[in-house]
């Protein structure tokens, strides 16, 4: 059984996500941010010192990050879902589970934080507004006809690249970067998409 340490309003939802893809039975640790700071709780730092989110609990070993637990998942349960190796295609799902927390997050989190001391970050805004567009660009740039990243069915890569692409959007983005547009709507159409919802809102 897979156990999964979630908290609200996450990116822990793509494993979620994931899982009712996969269709794995699983259950789910919920934890609540503070309501005041919107920081994690600390019981999630007594399962793993940096006390983040997702974790999962398979076969008695803790994993944690997101793209190591997508990767795992969807070695195990789901290898279609991962291109073959020694391909270009593999090569470029290589490169987006690493983009989609690597470099597309440095962005929308500083962006985050920096929104918060108001006047005070006002002289970092525009250069975190230009590396907000030339990623969400090069995300849309990526986008197959098949609205997919990578292959033309739901893959590792998709699931990750889920997050970003959807900040994007709740930043009113989906006008500018209408193919990443198109890719959210695709996945939260989707019947496993909205059965994790539910789930992480439990």
């Amino acid at each position: 059984m897979i156990h999964v340490h979630h908290l609200n309003r996450s990116r822990s939802h793509r494993v979620l996500w994931l899982l009712e893809e996969l269709g794995e039975p699983y259950t789910i640790a919920h934890y609540k941010r503070d309501a005041q700071t919107n920081l994690a709780p600390p019981e999630l730092q007594l399962v793993h010192p940096l006390g983040k989110s997702p974790m999962i609990e398979l076969d008695g070993t803790l994993i944690t990050e997101s793209a190591a637990i997508v990767e795992v998942l969807c070695g195990r349960y789901a290898p279609e879902m991962i291109p073959e190796r020694d391909t270009a295609a593999y090569l470029r799902h290589l490169e987006l589970m690493h983009f989609a927390e690597g470099s597309a997050m440095t962005p929308i989190l500083l962006n985050l934080y920096v929104g918060r001391l108001g006047d005070a970050g006002k002289p970092l805004h525009p250069r975190i507004t230009a590396e907000l567009d030339n990623h969400y660009r090069y995300m849309n740039s990526l986008v197959r006809p098949s609205g997919h990243f990578v292959q033309d069915s739901l893959s590792a890569a998709d699931i990750m690249l889920s997050f970003p692409a959807e900040i994007a959007m709740r930043q009113e983005r989906a006008k500018d970067f209408p193919a990443l547009a198109g890719f959210v709507q695709m996945i939260q159409n989707r019947p496993a998409y909205q059965r994790a919802l539910e789930k992480s809102e439990e």
